[in-house]
Order: structure tokens, then sequence, then C-alpha cells
């Protein structure tokens, strides 16, 4: 015997996806204007809803720029990608993720907002501080990266400028100097803080965070220091280092788990240690107290003569 839909439920959505609207980001009442969909189609899990009206086919890897595609069908001609977002278009896409809100800086005379998804920083850029990267409009890098500088909180805006800087995106002198310039008011404090403990060489965010720490409390750590022995052998290339006291801080990701790593681990510290180092072993757990790192490190120090 055959059952029909329940009483008072509707019936299932007929999966559709018009060769138009493949692989594509649009707004649904345009594909609904268009006769390509109905609203009830546009329900579908086929399709992925990115903001209020703007879908995209959800064959689409879910990404940050998927989410900007998306932005930019519903922002005004007047707005500039910027922050993270702009980062992103640059090349810096480790500074975002799928989850990350899109950021456009807009006119204040601009009636736009909110969105939910988007950042709207209310902001007059100049010619000089916007490229075009494919079909979007961005603040460049140097701008980009004193936005971040000045609008987030200290230790995330270092950990993004290390990317920026050892990226290539931004030169340090430039930066340096585009801080300085910055105008007094809200954020021009912590931009110049943050684009002075900025430091291209860091390889990884938790480095960047246990940098700050120390730096912050007045230490003054070597990022990716290399030691050799006393005959001039490579020994080892370290996170962190106080090479005048031969102390080395150590960050130990999760990759350290991997099979075979324990070994070379192992191996590693004996030769640090045979040189005459002293290493400082923190993990994700440790970050999550400031206080022990900080304490840890000035004891170690204090060992060594600090």
């Amino acid at each position: 015997m055959r059952h029909g839909p329940q009483s008072g439920q509707a019936p299932p959505v007929p999966a559709s996806r018009p060769p138009t609207l493949r692989g594509r980001v649009f707004c649904g009442r345009d594909a609904v204007g268009a006769g390509l969909l109905t609203k009830r189609q546009l329900s579908s899990r086929i399709w992925r809803p990115l903001f209020r009206g703007v879908y995209a086919d959800a064959a689409l890897p879910h990404t940050h720029e998927l989410a900007i595609a998306g932005a930019s069908l519903i922002v005004p001609a007047s707005a500039v990608f910027s922050g993270r977002s702009a980062a992103c278009l640059l090349g810096a896409d480790a500074l975002v993720d799928a989850a990350t809100p899109v950021e456009v800086t807009v006119p204040e005379a601009d009636r736009f907002g909110p969105v939910a998804g988007l950042r709207i920083r209310r902001a007059v850029v100049p010619g000089s501080d916007v490229r075009s990267v494919r079909s979007y409009t961005c603040t460049t890098p140097v701008r980009t990266a004193v936005d971040i500088a000045r609008h987030e909180e200290l230790r995330d805006a270092v950990v993004a400028l290390d990317v920026l800087l050892g990226r290539g995106l931004v030169n340090p002198a430039r930066l340096a100097e585009a801080v300085a310039s910055l105008p007094t008011g809200r954020g021009c404090k912590r931009a110049r803080l943050a684009a002075a403990l900025a430091d291209g060489r860091a390889e990884s965010p938790p480095e960047t965070v246990v940098r700050v720490l120390l730096r912050t409390a007045g230490l003054d750590p070597v990022p990716q220091f290399v030691i050799r022995d006393g005959q001039g052998r490579f020994v080892a290339r370290v996170d962190l280092a106080f090479p005048d006291h031969r102390v080395a801080i150590e960050y130990d990701g999760a990759w350290h788990g991997r099979p075979g790593q324990l070994a070379r681990d192992r191996r590693r510290l004996n030769a640090l240690v045979a040189a005459g180092w002293r290493v400082v072993h923190l993990t994700a757990a440790d970050l999550h107290a400031p206080d022990g790192v900080l304490a840890a490190v000035v004891t170690v120090l204090a060992e060594r003569g600090v």
C-alpha cells in the first residue's frame, strides 16, 4: 500500500539544479524572477544560504571567499572589503575560515546594514588605500594591516600581522610608518604596539602568542633561532630563543604526536642538551594559563643567571 504525505505536511521539494546556477553564487529573487527556481526549491539542501536572500551551489567548497562572493551581491558600490576579508583576498587565507564574518568598510553616509554575517565598519577609504583583486575591491595590504591592528585585540592582531609580514604582503618599515602617522583616536595606540610586537619570522600562531606574552612582560626572545654546536654544525632551529643564556622555547603542536615523531623529538632534544641548551616545552593546554608559562620561562632564565 502506498502512503502519501501525512496530513498537514508539505510534500518534499524536488531537487533542481539548473545548469545556469551550477557552481554559482546568486540572489534568490533573481533566480525566482527568471523562472529558474521556485521559492520552495530555494530551501533545498543543494543550495547553501550565505546571507539573507543570497545562495550558493552547495557543491562549492564552503570558504570565506565564497562568503565574500555572496556579500559582493548585496553591499553598496561604495563598499570596500577590509580587515581579514581583505587579507584573504590578498593571499593570507590562513587568517580566516568559513565562519569568519565578512568585513566591509562603507562611508558614514551610506545607509547599509546591519546584515547577519557581515561586519560593517564606517569610514572613508581613500583611493590610495584601495586595490582590485579579481572582481573585488579591497584595502591595500598596509591599510589592511593597520585596520586589523586598530580594531582587533592585541594578541589576535599581532598573529595576523605576523602572517602578513611573513608572506611578504606588508613591509615592516611601511607598516611602522603607517601606524606612526595615524591620527590620535580609538585604536591608534594599540595599532602602534601591535606593529612594534609583530615579527614576520614567526611560523605559527601559538609561537606568536608566546612571543607576545614574553615581550609584554619585558623579555625579548628571538624567533626561529638557528642553534649550532661548538664546531659550527647545525643542531636545530627553535621557535624562540634567549641565545645569551642558551634557553630555547618550543611549542609542541598536534603534529608531534605523529608516528615516529617522538623518537625524532628525543634525538633533537638530546642534541640541544649536548650543545648546552635548556629547552622549555609548551603545549596548547599551557597557553590557557599564560601566567604559568611566564613563570616557567622566568624560572629557567633565573637558573641560567638572568
